[in-house]
């Protein structure tokens, strides 16, 4: 795991070194280990190393035989070896043991269609000297994150973060209205929209290609479903055989590494599956990590703790309280760059941190799996509303929604705004985007918190989803909607936020690599095959998973209701913290950002202070706070010392 960071010009003319430079070490704590760059008329490549497969001879960028193709990666090829194999017998020659090489090589024999070869998570700048090609590619979901921006005199840099291309001085960095909008809206940025003005992010499965002053955007896979009605006439048997043949060897392939590899443990089926599968392919007791909550409306404690004892893994917890994750917020937005309407990440960027501790590079984690294999609560209720739009009159029908929460503790006087709540829009069910149209609804009701100015420049509705339109698959349409459901939550929640937000950035801020073998890119097109019969069985949710997992986890994890991780909000943000989060939501400080309404937000802070929030009010204090985070750290600190100091913890003594 790595960052990458770079420039390229369209005319042959040298890269700016110290800007390089710059850019490249704003990325210190992806890669401690070594830094590495490549400069020549037209291009330079920077690369971070955190050094995981070769550790001796792994440095990048690196080249093929005669230096004419060189590459600079972020991530992992988990099937580098079958492919050194066979090109190795077509006569390349290769100088390291890194799987990062086989790139170079690959591309010599197959051009652009080298990505479809990859099994990897991974985002990669690869330059074709005697084409004068730079290719920018991301793997298929979005697991490594890669931005890039055009400066004013046609510049191209890019880098693993934004703040590596801030970092180059040549971007003036401003918040982006439109992106707010679609955060508030959508609950993600629509790609290549991000936070801030002129800087694109690369979509998952996407390769951005420059050549000869022409840029070409190539989209090499694409998350497709059959037909609702074209699907296999399969059994359940045969379904939840193939997901655990392939998840076996999914994990069998992210185990390869030359240190150790460690697993995160929530407590739920994936994670207690993948650990149980790893903990079988190693001689050593599985090292395992955790996060606890004092409060235990979000605690798992137990669930991990009976995993533990049933795997018999060398586990460790963390926990975390308010005033902690009052705290970490900060750093979250530091390390996310982008707006958050949930403080969750704050606790995994403690968790990272102990993994680090423990001296520790490498950890699996579940993600992935619910998106899949409809985990989660939102596919239960598009079932049952589109059952209860048949009938709306039907109490009984509506009743099936107070199933779906069996963690939340419910007030029985709150039922009738449940069922009001959910009532809205629904014999509406050929809206596209009926799944996730109540809580997009709810989203855009944050804005109330805003300044005018900025709620004046927010995008209209029909502008929002005119921008998600054009970026999702014309032919869902045909899918059945648990297909759609699922394909808007991995398309937009998934690699908009929690791989980002709650995965790489988080992981890597502590310089450790996250794996999710569940996005096997092989797995990923094998559940989209499965009938949604076998995914979700009545209310039961990923049925096919559970039967395929049934023998790897304790009886009462893999019956037990999903349960999504979340951590509290509106107590984190108490003044009395004295974290910055706090500080920076008081009045001064609001008006002085011009982000936010000083009055409107100090409503809904004394609200949330007089007793338990509701969701809403609690993303949009989760969404202020970011927002004036944001400003603080990019707008009004953000300096190329700034970033030095930030990042001198994790600086190797010597380069």
């Amino acid at each position: 795991m790595c960052g990458v960071a770079g420039v390229w010009h369209a005319e042959p003319r040298p890269p700016d070194a110290l800007a390089l430079r710059r850019m490249t070490r704003a990325l210190g704590h992806r890669g401690p280990d070594s830094e590495g760059y490549y400069e020549r008329p037209g291009i330079g490549l920077g690369h971070r190393r955190l050094s995981i497969i070769d550790l001796g001879t792994g440095q990048q960028p690196l080249s093929n035989e005669d230096g004419t193709v060189w590459v600079a990666c972020n991530g992992e090829i988990f099937n580098f070896i079958e492919l050194r194999a066979d090109l190795e017998k077509r006569g390349h020659r290769f100088r390291t043991h890194s799987d990062t090489e086989v790139l170079v090589h690959l591309y010599e024999e197959r051009g652009l269609e080298f990505l479809d070869a990859l099994n990897g998570q991974f985002a990669l700048a690869l330059w074709d000297a005697s084409r004068r090609r730079l290719v920018l590619a991301r793997d298929r979901v979005g697991i490594r994150p890669l931005f890039h921006a055009s400066l004013p005199d046609g510049t191209l840099v890019f880098g693993s973060e934004i703040k590596a291309l801030l970092a180059h001085g040549g971007l003036a960095p401003a918040l982006d209205p439109t992106a707010l909008g679609q955060v508030l809206g959508l609950w993600a940025t629509v790609p290549p929209r991000t936070a801030f003005r002129g800087v694109e992010e690369l979509g998952p499965g996407r390769a951005l290609v420059l050549e000869h002053g022409r840029r070409r955007l190539v989209q090499y896979w694409r998350h497709r479903f059959p037909a609702e009605h074209e699907y296999e006439e399969r059994t359940p048997a045969y379904w939840s055989g193939e997901v655990r043949a392939l998840l076996e060897d999914a994990v069998r392939l992210q185990l390869r590494a030359d240190v150790p590899v460690a697993s995160y443990l929530s407590g739920g089926l994936d994670s207690t599956a993948l650990s149980a599968l790893a903990q079988r392919a190693t001689d050593a007791p599985l090292r395992t990590f955790s996060v606890g909550f004092r409060d235990a409306r979000f605690d798992e404690r137990t669930y991990q703790r009976a995993a533990v004892r049933a795997l018999g893994t060398h586990h460790e917890e963390v926990e975390v309280g308010a005033a902690e994750i009052g705290r970490d917020f900060a750093e979250a937005v530091w390390f996310a760059e982008r707006p958050l309407l949930r403080t969750a990440p704050a606790p995994l960027l403690r968790l990272s941190a102990r993994v680090q501790a423990a001296g520790l590079k490498v950890v699996l984690s579940g993600e992935g799996a619910d998106e899949l294999f409809a985990g989660y609560n939102i596919f239960r209720e598009d079932k049952v509303r589109r059952f209860w739009a048949r009938n709306p009159e039907s109490r009984w029908r509506s009743a099936l929604l107070s199933r779906l929460y069996g963690y939340v503790e419910r007030d029985p006087r709150a039922e009738s705004f449940w069922r009001l709540f959910f009532r809205k829009g629904l014999e509406d069910t050929a809206d596209p985007y009926y799944s996730h149209r109540r809580r997009w609804d709810g989203g855009v009701a944050l804005g109330r918190v805003l300044s005018a100015d900025l709620r004046a420049a927010l995008p209209g509705p029909a502008a929002l989803l005119a921008e998600l339109e054009a970026y999702l698959e014309p032919e869902r349409a045909r899918w059945h909607p648990l297909c759609r459901a699922q394909y808007l939550e991995m398309t937009l929640f998934m690699s908009g936020y929690l791989l980002s937000a709650q995965g790489d950035r988080m992981l890597m801020a502590h310089s450790v690599e996250g794996r999710v073998p569940f996005l096997d890119h092989r797995l990923i097109e094998l559940a989209a095959r499965i009938p949604p019969k076998f995914k979700l069985r009545g209310l039961e949710e990923k049925a096919v998973l559970r039967a395929a997992c049934r023998d790897l986890v304790p009886g009462a994890i893999a019956e037990r209701p999903k349960q999504p991780y979340r951590a509290p909000i509106s107590a984190c943000f108490a003044a009395d913290g004295g974290s910055l989060a706090a500080a920076l939501l008081e009045p001064a400080a609001l008006a002085a950002a011009g982000l936010a309404d000083p009055a409107a937000v100090g409503k809904l802070l004394a609200r949330a202070a007089g007793g338990p929030a509701n969701e809403r009010d609690e993303m949009a204090i989760a969404a202020v706070a970011s927002l004036q985070l944001l400003h603080h750290h990019f707008i009004a600190n953000l300096a190329p010392q700034r970033q030095a100091q930030h990042h001198a913890r994790l600086e190797p003594a010597a380069l």
